[in-house]
């Protein structure tokens, strides 16, 4: 993992993310896991780019190591794995900020969609670029 190549948020655990067991409830770490993937996107792209393009999930993989509690701050950081034409594929730690300990691990699968069709497309190679793992080739037009 290339460190520059990701992207975390830190965010407040809230009592509304508690469930009846007395920790953060497993669907709240799912939309952290989306919430850390739109504000990559956002960091990386600009307005005109993102209206461009949206993003459905194909899979989500969640792997639960240790629950969050309420009031703790969490880091959630994001990186992109191996990208296909229509597939991208995105891996998401939630760390505890306190003590860095691992809370959870996920992987999702993202296809770019065309926002006025709702159909699959591929992604302009600028855009592919950004997400790429390889190092970055700024005049890569060989694609």
């Amino acid at each position: 993992m290339q460190e520059e190549k990701t992207h975390q948020i830190k965010i407040q655990v809230q009592p509304s993310d508690i469930d009846e067991l007395g920790h953060v409830n497993n669907i709240i770490y799912l939309r952290w896991v989306q919430d850390v993937a739109v504000a990559h996107w956002q960091a990386l792209t600009t307005p005109e780019e993102q209206k461009k393009t949206m993003w459905v999930v194909l899979r989500h993989e969640i792997d639960y190591k240790s629950p969050a509690m309420q009031d703790e701050e969490i880091i959630v950081k994001t990186w992109i794995g191996k990208a296909k034409r229509l597939s991208f594929e995105r891996n998401t730690e939630i760390i505890r900020a306190h003590d860095e300990k691992l809370l959870a691990r996920a992987r999702t699968l993202w296809c770019p969609v065309n926002p006025e069709t709702g159909r699959p497309q591929r992604l302009e190679p600028k855009i592919r670029d950004l997400f790429s793992s390889s190092p970055d080739q700024e005049h890569s037009s060989h694609h």
